[in-house]
């Protein structure tokens, strides 16, 4: 249960490093006028409009009172353009990819605690001096968003290796669940957090919290968490055996390097690469693209109720605890074989989405309506918390950090890609027209991936999990001499 309450407080925390620069660099960056000249407060009163505040400034030319948006004092404020605002966002990911990729290997080299401990300590000092270091050169700070990518890099990856080695093979799907929901959880209340922080006490409070918050998850992970049940100082015996019994034969002890020939070439890994890849397309694609749909070709403004774009996060959140739960009763009770399992949750993770998107285009365009279909898709994508988040830990208990790292390595590339095809198909108009293209694509990601999973995904573990047990070393006896006297 604490290992599983941690997982979920590690994917809050990591998430909320992740966003809560978009948020700062809000209040970071002087605001630009209409007339590309920067905004001032230098004004001889203020006025009140529908959509905020207004400083009084008089023309030149007839002396009319021309209003212009008032900059609320949250601290120093920076000229950075907004090729330099890409870069300082776009930094984390390039970071990201950096270690996501060696993380698994390395934890199950190493182990889980320090890398993950260690992450989150590192992180809290880096975010801890965003302040100084935007004080010194733009480029530090795109430097140090660089780095906490880097570090971050690691989590995900070792959380994989700490549910493999932890959590009993009927409770995974609940812990990767924690996975998802903490990532979602960190997202939802990143927002608000940080914008009451920089509204009441200034923007460099929200990074001096989020350092401390980072810090004291790395503490306490150091104090509760051990790399595996037999290394931990205060499990009782009964809960360790418990634990050690319910993976039979399929988790060594033994650390040993993963078989990359092996694992590049096997179907079943193939077939979860490519639905893994697809959910996240999806995911990426509405958190980063539909806000903009919504806003720029149906008009809704997603800005004035900030609490309908976090629906669809909160509903995935919340339907990858029920899906969660299913799974594991479903594979407790022994109703299915876990392969079946898989396959049959490829219709609500993968099918059922994709099916929403190809419908959306053509049910109109009232934007609640859209938004609805929107939160339906997130809220069934939820069940891929019992088909590929969780599918690695099913092919290969001994190296699902190192499969999870290379899946979590090639579905980030999503994260470019997807807006790029956005781009691509809206260049010269922006309607529905357009953007039916962009849904049809993804709702084929979906669709074609879930099929592959059903033609040739697998729940068994696979033969190249298994790892030489090294034989203890025999005592030597001691060698007899005879003497002749």
């Amino acid at each position: 249960m604490i290992v599983t309450v941690m997982i979920f407080v590690a994917c809050t925390a990591s998430f909320m490093l992740r966003v809560h620069m978009s948020i700062n660099l809000l209040a970071m960056i002087q605001p630009i006028a209409s007339n590309n000249s920067v905004i001032t407060t230098n004004s001889s009163s203020v006025i009140s409009s529908d959509q905020g505040l207004f400083n009084e400034t008089f023309s030149t030319d007839d002396n009319s009172i021309v209003p212009t948006l008032a900059v609320p004092d949250y601290g120093p404020r920076y000229d950075w353009k907004q090729s330099i605002q890409s870069h300082i966002l776009g930094a984390y990911f390039y970071g990201y990819l950096l270690t996501s990729l060696p993380a698994g290997p390395l934890a199950e080299r190493y182990g889980p605690q320090r890398l993950v401990g260690y992450s989150f300590l590192l992180c809290a000092i880096f975010t801890a001096l965003f302040p100084l270091l935007a004080a010194i050169n733009v480029w530090f700070v795109i430097a140090g968003r660089f780095m906490i990518g880097v570090l971050s890099g690691f989590v995900y990856p070792t959380l994989h290796n700490v549910i493999s080695r932890w959590i009993p093979p009927n409770e995974k799907s609940k812990a990767v669940a924690c996975i998802a929901g903490g990532s979602t959880f960190g997202t939802v209340i990143t927002w608000p957090f940080a914008g009451l922080l920089t509204e009441h006490f200034g923007w460099v409070y929200a990074f001096y919290v989020p350092a401390l918050l980072s810090a004291v998850v790395g503490i306490i992970w150091f104090w509760l968490i051990a790399d595996s049940p037999s290394e931990h100082k205060t499990i009782t015996k009964e809960e360790r055996d418990l634990i050690e019994a319910s993976f039979g034969n399929t988790v060594s002890k033994t650390k040993a390097k993963p078989p990359l020939g092996k694992v590049v070439t096997s179907l079943p890994f193939a077939a979860l690469v490519l639905s893994h890849y697809s959910s996240f397309w999806g995911l990426n694609f509405f958190v980063t693209q539909a806000p903009k749909f919504i806003n720029e070709v149906l008009g809704f403004n997603l800005t004035n109720a900030g609490f309908l774009s976090s629906l669809p996060y909160l509903a995935r959140m919340f339907s990858g605890f029920f899906f969660g739960y299913i799974g594991d009763t479903l594979r407790r009770k022994e109703v299915m074989t876990v392969t079946a399992l898989r396959k049959s949750f490829i219709v609500f993770s993968h099918f059922l989405p994709g099916a929403f998107l190809i419908a959306l285009p053509f049910i109109g365009e009232d934007p609640i309506i859209t938004v609805s279909c929107i939160i339906a898709c997130l809220g069934f994508n939820g069940a891929s918390t019992i088909t590929n988040l969780v599918n690695a830990q099913d092919l290969s208990p001994n190296f699902a950090a190192t499969l999870y790292g290379m899946m979590n390595f090639l579905a980030t590339t999503a994260g470019f890609l997807a807006p790029m095809a956005v781009a691509f198909f809206t260049m010269e108009k922006n309607t529905m027209n357009e953007w039916k293209y962009v849904f049809l694509l993804t709702a084929g990601f979906y669709i074609v991936s879930g099929i592959m999973f059903i033609l040739f995904g697998s729940g068994k573990v696979q033969k190249w999990n298994e790892v030489a047990e090294q034989p203890p070393a025999k005592a030597t006896e001691p060698e007899i001499l005879s003497v002749k006297l």
